[in-house]
């Protein structure tokens, strides 16, 4: 039997289930599937999964907006779509091959995973170790160390923010370091790498990035290592909160809020910031 150490080790996958039906062949069937082509774009550098675990949209009315089942994988097949819904009526998707995960039986976690808000979200690649220890989702993303200390400031200063976030502008997707939504407003904000940033070409994308979030609606906040390093207290985290009181305060989330108190009834969720002089 494998130690606890190895087993936090080991890699998880979310996936995204925003159907009933699949919802009743994860929880009586025990398998899910994800469409092989998706798997080689997004899932390559991490795959196979050790686990799998679901995360329910709003769809799935019993559990909106979490995750609380997961598996321990036991076997993976590529199949087409006739093999996986043989009665199936012949459609364009027949032929589309998938992998099929199967795991053994469906595992309860004491406490749901939750989203501050409805947001896109595909599939989250993870560790064992932070799927166990995650209150909310943001908590299971992988980032830069940058990115890491922000999160935890973040989360010491209770700023509902959101991790890694997809953005579409025109035919562009951008992906968020973070994203606060407010009553008057969006915030991006941003962490800064030196070995990326310092660099000609990545300067350039960033500024044409910048200018096109700006130019809808998006304010837009860049903090690079020094400052999260040494002015986190001083500098970093006071200009989030002025921003954020300067856009009218956090946009929250009530049904997001209400799940959250449900299984911590002492949590708070401040919408304004005191600033500091």
């Amino acid at each position: 039997m494998p130690s606890n150490t190895s087993k936090n080790k080991e890699e998880l996958l979310v996936g995204i289930v925003n159907l009933v039906s699949d919802y009743d062949i994860i929880n009586n069937q025990f398998w899910y599937r994800i469409p092989v082509d998706s798997a080689e774009k997004m899932l390559k550098k991490r795959w196979p999964p050790d686990w799998i675990a679901f995360y329910y949209t709003a769809e799935i009315k019993k559990y909106p907006q979490m995750i609380i089942h997961y598996g321990k994988v036991s076997n993976i097949t590529m199949d087409t779509r006739k093999e996986l819904f043989p009665s199936e009526k012949q459609n364009y998707k027949t032929s589309k091959r998938y992998y099929n995960i199967s795991f053994e039986a469906i595992r309860i976690l004491p406490n749901p995973i939750l989203s501050r808000r409805g947001r896109r979200i595909v599939f989250i690649q993870t560790t064992f170790e932070k799927f166990i220890k995650a209150r909310e989702v943001n908590d299971l993303l992988d980032g830069s160390a940058l990115e890491d200390r922000l999160w935890a400031e973040f989360k010491r200063n209770k700023i509902s923010a959101d991790r890694q976030e997809v953005v579409k502008i025109d035919n562009n997707f951008y992906f968020l370091d973070f994203t606060i939504y407010c009553k008057k407003g969006k915030i991006n904000i941003e962490t800064d790498g030196d070995r990326w940033h310092h660099n000609a070409m990545g300067s350039g994308k960033d500024y044409a990035r910048s200018n096109d979030l700006t130019s809808n609606g998006w304010s837009v906040i860049r903090f690079d290592s020094e400052q999260i390093h040494e002015k986190m207290e001083t500098y970093c985290i006071p200009t989030v909160k002025t921003t954020i009181n300067k856009l009218g305060g956090i946009d929250i989330d009530n049904d997001a809020v209400k799940r959250f108190l449900k299984h911590d009834p002492g949590a708070s969720y401040p919408t304004y910031f005191e600033e500091v002089e």
